[in-house]
């Protein structure tokens, strides 16, 4: 029953009955999304994509984030989730390190753009209840197969993915609950991402391909292209060929009760999320050595020591990262660009930083052991400088967690950061403005190409 339950769920949910901080929350993931998307725009793998798929591209319709480009609804939608991901800067549902509003929003706004519902236009409102419907989707599935699902090699962002975006797209064309049920069929059945991928331009293709996928399936779904009705419960649906265990059932009563949408974060740092506790171990130490009056010298440095939860050599142990998209997976880089800079920002994990004679050298003095007591968001950052002299911290909970939060304010900057070299300074702050007033929106279309472009 878990196929229809999310089905019937989705169908009947309205704006008046979310939660005020439910909306704030979608809001804030809007936001995020837009800014990484726009700043991603010009990362080479973004390019690329593009240029591969204009030959193939059909009736332009939809917005291509950053640019006064528009193209067709498929390929928008491939192209924001790709964009939105490049940089490694997007949101993170922490308990299932899905990224859902790559995905869900990429589809739901190359949709609305396209005005495939043929309502003329999509208010803020409605777009609203669409992303989190689909955030709450992604993330409620993935909740059920987590971890066993990520921990065999499934990349959860474009396996989920695919199922939130299907949802979104299919709430925006009002689709009866049978019919949600072939979307989500349809979706589950796109099986994308291996975690083979990360460090290479691919890892960014997931959330692009499910966005596509998601569009994919609940434009069939609309037009009467059936699939089966129990693809995520059924002995060889979803969730049983993804998972050697599942909590279906049990997750999707929690629909309408609690909501993922309000336990997404936003990152602080461009990288891995399982990084950020060694980043700001290593910042502080350095604010604090500069407080002191004096700098950091690498080759004052002996030994950088981290202990960290163990996820985070699994997925970030590169010791010798050689481009930038590979330093986004290795703590090592994260831990030596902290305290050289006092910063971990798009201009840290560039392939001249990753290979400079400095970074590299810091990098080689960085050891890093687990530790199973440890929360993802904790970890022990020790530097020794020589001659006795050592600065230790311990991060309870990295800046950019749910206890510590990053700040509308912090957004802003983050937003403008990753913007400006896109639109320019002015333009950027501006688009950061106009994302706050999603609600308010008549358009979302109209309004996503003049400010967001």
């Amino acid at each position: 029953m878990a196929t229809q339950t999310l089905a019937v769920w989705a169908t009947n949910l309205e704006f008046d009955s979310l939660p005020a901080s439910v909306v704030e929350a979608a809001v804030r993931s809007f936001h995020n999304w837009a800014g990484c998307a726009i700043g991603g725009s010009t990362h080479p793998a973004t390019q690329i994509a593009r240029k591969t798929l204009a030959a193939f591209a059909g009736s332009p319709t939809s917005t291509i984030l950053g640019s006064v480009e528009k193209t067709d609804a498929q390929t928008a939608a491939l192209i924001n989730g790709i964009s939105s991901h490049v940089y490694d800067y997007d949101d993170t549902h922490l308990a299932t390190v899905i990224h859902p509003a790559g995905p869900v929003a990429s589809a739901l706004l190359a949709a609305t753009q396209h005005d495939i519902a043929k309502v003329g236009s999509v208010d803020g409102k409605a777009f609203i209840v669409a992303l989190v419907a689909g955030i709450e989707a992604a993330c409620k599935v993935g909740l059920a197969v987590y971890p066993d699902h990520y921990d065999v090699g499934w990349h959860i962002t474009g396996t989920a993915g695919s199922i939130g975006a299907a949802v979104a797209v299919a709430k925006i064309l009002n689709l009866d609950v049978q019919a949600m049920q072939w979307a989500i069929g349809i979706a589950a059945t796109q099986v994308t991402g291996l975690r083979e991928q990360f460090g290479s331009m691919t890892k960014s293709f997931h959330p692009g391909r499910a966005a596509q996928n998601g569009l994919l399936a609940a434009m069939l779904a609309s037009n009467g292209y059936d699939s089966s009705l129990a693809s995520l419960e059924a002995k060889r649906g979803w969730a049983n060929v993804v998972s050697a265990s599942n909590r279906l059932e049990t997750v999707l009563q929690g629909l309408g009760s609690t909501w993922e949408t309000e336990q997404n974060t936003f990152k602080p740092f461009p990288c891995g999320i399982v990084i950020h506790p060694a980043i700001d171990g290593a910042i502080q130490i350095h604010n604090e050595t500069q407080d002191q009056h004096q700098n950091i010298d690498a080759a004052r440095i002996q030994s950088v020591h981290l202990t960290v939860h163990p996820l985070v050599l699994e997925l970030t142990g590169k010791r010798n990262p050689k481009t930038g998209l590979e330093a986004k997976f290795s703590v090592y880089h994260g831990a030596a660009v902290g305290l050289l800079f006092g910063r971990a920002g798009l201009a840290q994990f560039t392939d001249d930083v990753a290979t400079h004679p400095t970074v590299v050298h810091l990098r080689d003095k960085v050891d890093a052991t687990s530790d199973a007591s440890l929360r993802p968001d904790e970890a022990r950052v020790r530097v020794d400088f020589g001659e006795g002299v050592a600065s230790e911290k311990h991060v309870q909970h990295a800046v950019g967690s749910l206890e510590a939060p990053m700040t509308n304010e912090q957004l802003d900057a983050k937003f403008v950061e990753q913007c400006a070299p896109v639109l320019g300074e002015d333009i950027a702050k501006k688009s950061s403005d106009h994302c706050w007033l999603l609600r308010d929106v008549d358009d979302v279309g109209a309004f996503a190409f003049m400010a967001l472009s």
